[in-house]
């Protein structure tokens, strides 16, 4: 081909950067566009990693260095299957690369799970992450409230609810979701796992934060503290899971403080139903569980029913079905043999790949994706000399497509002024930024020139 191959990457997440940043140093001639919903960059960091994990968000640094990468741009506010599908992809590029993430809860098949005071974790993340698309208020209203699930997640949804909005204050949350936590009246908070210690899915580092908070008073049961076979072997054969253990055990022997918010760690609880009356949560029924031999739990037949008054259910994220591609239902992922999408009947969609959780499901950490990226990459570079080039590969020629559709989307560039403008509300107040939330005032400001920049 005697020009650089022309590569769409749909989302601009992790996963879609990290795809970007292997097709660059692959050494092919490429020039590579990606193609955001959110006026902003950087998906799942942004939108998805509670606001006081400023070592997660570090890795926005790295993601940057690489859209900044000559042949790369940035086409922000563009929603793919409204604004394109994939057809007109098609016509401006060699190869459309899927990584739109997964940003929706896994469903929770228990009674009550409709009741009013009954949320999934992925909304109120993006509450509190400033996603322009949610509702701007959260009803916290609860003063003992249940996280289900033993992920990173619901460890980052009891911190929130739990940590005083003081102390929130120094991060980059909206001045809305301050306002909103200042008034949380939240005394306990009881996260529930239906495995043992060793089961539990969070990170030795996410654990350990949850006590470094003066307000936040951790508890763990000493009955909960306990192995079969398969969990000494797993704590033997992971550092992980050995720190996370010790942690939890350190935690169960010593004596209960009196900071004011208690954060309790329950394990062998499996929900059983989210109990209500007049249409609204009034508690959460779990069966105790206990440990088969393999690491699995079964039911004991004795039941608890606690005190709440909120529930959050922080069982896994899942992706969402999009326009005119394939779609398993059942792992809501897209069908593909190492990143090469697949079609109902297993043939090639062609020009179609796809990587990160779309592709594999939401598992792993950030840094996973680097591998998982590398492997569609692999993938569409060995195929590029058997790709239906592009009709029109001229790149202006998106440009004056998404113009002629009247499409206001926003560049790199355009993210840095924002970058800047939220640097600028944060200043005065001695914060690194204030996020902002609402849309059109995302626009304005990447229009807004306060930064020195050249290029796209």
């Amino acid at each position: 081909m005697s020009r650089p191959l022309r590569v769409a990457v749909v989302g601009a997440g992790p996963a879609g950067i990290y795809t970007v940043d292997a097709l660059v140093k692959s050494g092919a001639r490429v020039s590579v566009d990606v193609f955001e919903r959110m006026p902003a960059p950087f998906g799942l960091i942004r939108y998805g990693v509670a606001p006081d994990h400023p070592r997660i968000k570090g890795i926005v640094d790295a993601l940057h260095r690489v859209m900044e990468k000559p042949g790369v741009r940035l086409f922000g506010n563009v929603d793919y299957g409204t604004d394109l599908k994939l057809e007109e992809l098609r016509q401006f590029y060699d190869a459309v690369v899927f990584a739109t993430g997964a940003t929706a809860d896994q469903p929770l098949d228990i009674p009550g799970v409709h009741l009013d005071g009954s949320h999934g974790a992925a909304d109120f993340v993006s509450w509190y992450d400033g996603h322009p698309d949610v509702p701007r208020t959260w009803p916290l209203t609860a003063r003992s409230v249940a996280v289900l699930g033993v992920g990173n997640v619901a460890l980052d949804v009891a911190r929130v609810l739990a940590k005083s909005a003081e102390e929130m204050l120094a991060t980059e949350i909206p001045d809305n979701v301050h306002s909103g936590l200042a008034v949380n009246p939240v005394a306990d908070v009881h996260v529930f796992g239906r495995r043992g210690p060793a089961q539990a899915k969070f990170t030795p580092l996410e654990l350990r934060e949850l006590d470094h908070s003066p307000t936040v008073e951790v508890i763990v049961d000493p009955a909960d503290i306990e192995f079969d076979d398969a969990s000494i072997a797993a704590i033997r054969s992971s550092k992980q899971v050995d720190m996370v253990v010790k942690t939890l055990q350190d935690w169960a022997i010593r004596d209960v403080g009196t900071r004011p918010c208690r954060l309790h760690l329950h394990f062998f609880h499996a929900p059983a139903e989210i109990l209500g009356a007049d249409g609204k949560v009034t508690g959460l029924r779990t069966e105790r569980t206990e440990l088969t031999g393999d690491g699995n739990v079964r039911g004991t037949g004795v039941f608890h029913d606690w005190d709440v008054q909120a529930v959050y259910r922080a069982v896994g994220y899942r992706s969402s079905h999009l326009a005119d591609l394939p779609f398993d239902h059942v792992t809501a992922t897209i069908p593909h043999n190492q990143g090469r999408v697949l079609d109902v009947d297993g043939g090639l969609v062609p020009g179609a790949y796809t990587a990160g959780w779309i592709k594999r499901g939401p598992i792993g950490l950030i840094g996973h994706t680097k591998g998982c990226s590398s492997e569609t990459v692999a993938s569409l570079l060995a195929d590029a000399p058997t790709l239906r080039p592009a009709v029109q590969p001229d790149p202006d020629a998106v440009v004056t497509y998404l113009n002629a559709r009247g499409i206001e989307f926003t560049t790199w560039w355009g993210w840095r002024n924002l970058d800047a403008y939220e640097r600028a509300l944060g200043a005065p107040y001695e914060r690194e930024r204030i996020k902002v939330v609402d849309r059109s005032e995302m626009l304005t400001a990447s229009r807004l020139d306060l930064t020195i920049h050249s290029g796209q």
